[in-house]
């Protein structure tokens, strides 16, 4: 770890000044001149690398032999399909398990991996196996995922994470071979076992089973190992990393100190998930967790609250589930995982910032300060804007899905439904109360962009279409209040 006067630690993987020490010089920019008359930004790298690869998988599933049981996907279900696996969403117009082949379940698998790392992270891997040196263009985007820890080195966190995660999921798929190994024979099991070791790692929520994980919902080993998984890969690499030099600066018996992103995040991870398990296990107690012993009731309780958070797997039927509990599911889905991991939503951070400015405002206080530090300005307006962008884009989603899918019958269920599989689309989770099968053309179309723009997030996009301010420049205006409130 790094002191310094002003009493702040952080981890020495980061490199000096991140996460806001001494030394940091704010957010990392790079100019990178321009390609076929295009400046490639980083935020134009990240949502057009996300973009050619939904292609590439659209392309694949179209094009490739050997992937389907019967007739192949339409264009419109191809590209639905591969969006939902690149971007970890798990929604699904076709049974994965009965729909496609083995080959055509390890393309899906191929297309979930690349897209829980990032297509970035995979290309940076693959620099750094031909033993070149990374591009500037890389490492902006790369050290800079969320606008936080500009400095970390890009080379170390490469490595890290994929060491990390061929380790947790090979972990994972060891002990679900091992759970499955008699129910369903050694090959069966062995490919159940890795699809959905990398299925809960990258928060994806695509199963090799037709019912997702129902017929394991007394099962308590194979669900933990399952939601397991899911935390550790929604709790954010940078996180990961951190716990593991504090860790290794404590058995040395050396000064550490958490940053306020990782308590934040761990924290708020610990509240949502204990309160959500809570909350669902009272609420479908009689309904869908009925006939279950108690302590599968609370089992499946604390499942339903760990999936909610972007996973997409369920052990039970939310068309059935209490109008209460999928409003409880909705406002999960939003929230999400934490920045750095392959959960989609919001992110915990982002939610945990929004209510320490509004507990600092009802307190009289101008600074949002939590744990003994403040929050920069600059994170607040960022995580404040990116709430109201994404719930601008949630309600005109909504209704622009309800104009074209319920129509005068009201098929699909209703606006709940609705609602819920907007939010189950922007936020990259993958749950479901029935309605996917059911869209339309024009709505799988709609739905699928949701996804992406879920997946690369809201400001991104902005930013990837914004004018670069090197060419014309920022205007600054005199200042004038407003009277709000």
């Amino acid at each position: 770890m790094v002191d310094d006067d002003s009493g702040e630690w952080w981890p020495s993987w980061a490199g000096p000044g991140a996460g806001g020490g001494p030394g940091r010089d704010g957010p990392l920019r790079t100019h990178l001149g321009s390609l076929f008359g295009v400046g490639l930004t980083p935020p134009r790298l990240l949502a057009g690398s996300f973009l050619l690869l939904i292609l590439g998988g659209t392309l694949g599933l179209e094009l490739l032999p050997g992937l389907y049981v019967g007739p192949g996907l339409s264009w419109t279900d191809a590209l639905f399909t591969a969006a939902s696996a690149v971007c970890v969403t798990g929604l699904i117009v076709v049974d994965t398990a009965t729909y496609f082949t083995p080959l055509g379940q390890a393309f899906l698998l191929v297309l979930i991996q690349l897209g829980g790392l990032g297509i970035l992270t995979f290309t940076t891997i693959l620099i750094l196996a031909l033993g070149r040196r990374v591009p500037l263009r890389h490492k902006a985007a790369m050290s800079q995922p969320s606008g936080a820890m500009a400095d970390i080195d890009v080379h170390s966190l490469v490595k890290s994470i994929l060491a990390f995660t061929v380790v947790a999921e090979a972990a994972g798929a060891l002990l679900l071979f091992v759970l499955w190994r008699t129910r369903f024979g050694a090959a069966p099991a062995a490919w159940h076992a890795v699809f959905h070791a990398v299925s809960a790692f990258c928060n994806a929520g695509f199963s090799t089973f037709s019912d997702s994980l129902v017929s394991f919902r007394t099962s308590w080993t194979p669900l933990l190992v399952i939601m397991a998984l899911i935390v550790v890969g929604g709790v954010g690499f940078l996180t990961l990393m951190e716990l593991r030099g504090a860790a290794a600066q404590r058995a040395r018996h050396q000064r550490w100190r958490l940053s306020l992103h990782t308590r934040l995040a761990l924290v708020t991870t610990v509240v949502l998930t204990v309160g959500g398990a809570l909350l669902f296990t009272a609420l479908e107690w009689n309904n869908v967790l009925g006939g279950l012993a108690a302590s599968h009731r609370w089992l499946n309780g604390l499942f339903m609250s760990v999936t909610a958070r972007t996973a997409g797997f369920n052990t039970v039927d939310y068309a059935s589930a209490e109008e209460g509990t999928n409003v409880l599911t909705i406002l999960l889905m939003s929230i999400g995982g934490s920045p750095g991991s392959t959960a989609g939503g919001l992110k915990t951070t982002t939610m945990a910032v929004i209510a320490v400015v509004a507990l600092s405002r009802l307190r009289g206080r101008r600074a949002a300060s939590v744990m003994g530090r403040t929050i920069p300005e600059e994170t607040v307006q960022r995580a404040v804007a990116l709430w109201v962008v994404a719930g601008v884009l949630i309600a005109c989603s909504v209704l622009l899905l309800s104009a074209m899918e319920l129509g005068p019958s009201g098929r699909h269920g209703g606006f709940l439904h609705v609602l819920f599989e907007v939010s189950s689309a922007f936020n990259t989770v993958g749950l479901t109360m029935g309605s996917t099968t059911a869209l339309t053309g024009p709505g799988r179309v709609v739905t699928a962009a949701l996804m992406y723009l879920g997946r690369v997030g809201p400001l991104t996009i902005a930013a990837a279409l914004a004018v670069d301010p090197a060419h014309g420049g920022e205007i600054r205006y005199a200042s004038e209040d407003v009277i709000v409130g």
